[in-house]
């Protein structure tokens, strides 16, 4: 793949995930595809399937206790894309890192998709992954979790 946006530099959280996201765009290769994931993605690998990969968020969300990623092992960006077995598998795998984690509850998250023209859905990463997130409700600072959705600021024609 070359000479495509596979990372959104603007969606970055903190200066550390910027510098990588940096790196992405010079190297001009998808971060999670199975290929490039060790370059970028320094976290282990908490347990691999046939669609999915799971891991933990290299740059969590502040205020949670446990952030994971599964990141689809072909490159998609759309949720059309996903086939009903990765489906099936990806809920297993967040159902076994539950139970792993004794987890009382929390949110399932998926952005897909991208418009540069209009704006990003707050994505910094256009492959297609999930977030399994639940909040640190003992020690929550501040506000309560946001996943950001729809980010006009990204705009390439602005």
């Amino acid at each position: 793949m070359a000479d495509k946006d596979f990372v959104i530099i603007d969606s970055a959280r903190e200066e550390e995930q910027k510098k990588v996201l940096e790196q992405i765009v010079a190297d001009n290769v998808c971060p999670f595809c199975p290929e490039n994931l060790k370059k970028y993605h320094k976290k282990p690998i908490i347990k691999d399937g046939k669609y999915w990969t799971l891991t933990f968020n290299q740059w969590p969300y502040e205020n949670t206790k446990h952030h994971f990623l599964a990141i689809h092992k072909t490159h998609i960006e759309h949720l059309n894309d996903l086939l009903p077995e990765a489906s099936q598998e990806l809920f297993e795998l967040f159902q076994y890192v539950s139970k792993e984690n004794n987890m009382p509850g929390g949110a399932f998250l998926m952005r897909f998709g991208s418009n540069p023209e209009y704006g990003t859905y707050g994505n910094s990463v256009l492959h297609l992954h999930a977030h399994l997130i639940e909040p640190d409700l003992e020690n929550q600072k501040g506000e309560a979790i946001r996943f950001k959705i729809g980010d006009p600021k990204n705009r390439k024609n602005k």
